[in-house]
């Protein structure tokens, strides 16, 4: 029998997606981009397309084309990355193991015709290994900006395999394909085993992944570098908060402004680079509650 990824409509509930999410690692949201963001990514993303080469391994794919900086390169990655639905989604489903989220990593990820399968990994890896399993990493978003089907390469996914023993390998039958119409978003999450799928077809499948993380782990993508401060000047507080220029606690995250001479920039939240005095964390009640809120999981 054919294993198939749970559909979900952008009206049904955020509590009834993140309860097939917790049970499957993996669901399809249909039609949740505009005709007019579709529009507009495409174009952002064709020039770069057009001058970035193929991967030079087969993880990366011979025939794969991968874009980053996405937060900084295209206008209509930034609206998608703030989509309030999905950041909600996210807020709900990583908040057992962290106070605050972050984007963990953008790319936009072209498979070519003749590219071959991706070999199933769990997105958790890329912190080698040292997460506790009981902690679930990411939040992932593959936006469709073209149709994805079997036949082009389709994201391969296997729902369920959170569960599983780490070495367990899944059958043929037990692996499911992300096939959906442009416009739609598929959901999973850090420990599910996934990989690019085949393409077989005569069409590139493009997709835009942005993924979601604790606040406290080191991004995949450095954004700092990626969306340094004379570019994310223009971005709105939120989206800066988003992709790190905050704090992640009442001292994670600070910096220290080495070229500040009135003594106002020392240990200070980095939205204080764009004259932002918000900072959930400027104050605290008192001392002990915050040593009592930095062990409040029994750690």
């Amino acid at each position: 029998m054919k294993n198939l990824i749970k559909h979900f409509k952008c009206d049904d509930s955020i509590d009834s997606m993140l309860e097939a999410l917790n049970d499957d690692a993996g669901i399809i949201i249909d039609d949740v981009m505009s005709d007019k963001q579709l529009l507009n990514i495409k174009m952002e993303l064709d020039p770069f397309l057009k001058r970035t080469s193929c991967g030079q391994d087969n993880f990366t794919g011979f025939k794969t084309k991968r874009v980053g900086a996405l937060i900084a390169r295209s206008k209509t990655s930034r609206d998608l990355a703030l989509n309030p639905m999905i950041n909600e989604m996210a807020e709900k489903f990583l908040e057992h193991h962290c106070d605050n989220y972050q984007l963990h990593f953008t790319s936009a990820i072209n498979i070519g015709p003749g590219e071959t399968p991706q070999i199933l990994h769990r997105d958790r890896g890329v912190w080698g290994g040292y997460v506790p399993r009981k902690i679930e990493t990411q939040f992932s978003a593959i936006w469709a900006v073209t149709d994805f089907t079997f036949e082009n390469g389709a994201t391969q996914i296997v729902p369920g395999s959170h569960k599983w023993d780490k070495d367990r390998e899944p059958k043929p039958d037990e692996i499911a394909y992300a096939e959906m119409k442009a416009k739609s978003v598929l959901i999973y999450t850090g420990s599910v085993l996934h990989g690019g799928g085949e393409n077989n077809s005569k069409e590139s499948r493009l997709g835009v992944f942005l993924h979601y993380a604790p606040s406290w782990l080191r991004q995949e993508e450095n954004q700092y570098l990626s969306c340094p401060p004379e570019i994310a000047k223009d971005f709105s507080p939120e989206l800066r908060k988003l992709i790190g220029y905050s704090k992640g606690g009442y001292v994670l995250g600070f910096y220290t402004d080495p070229k500040d001479e009135s003594g106002e920039l020392e240990s200070v939240s980095p939205s204080r680079l764009f004259n932002d005095q918000r900072d959930e964390y400027s104050r605290i009640e008192s001392a002990s509650e915050l040593v009592k809120e930095s062990l409040k999981k029994g750690i």
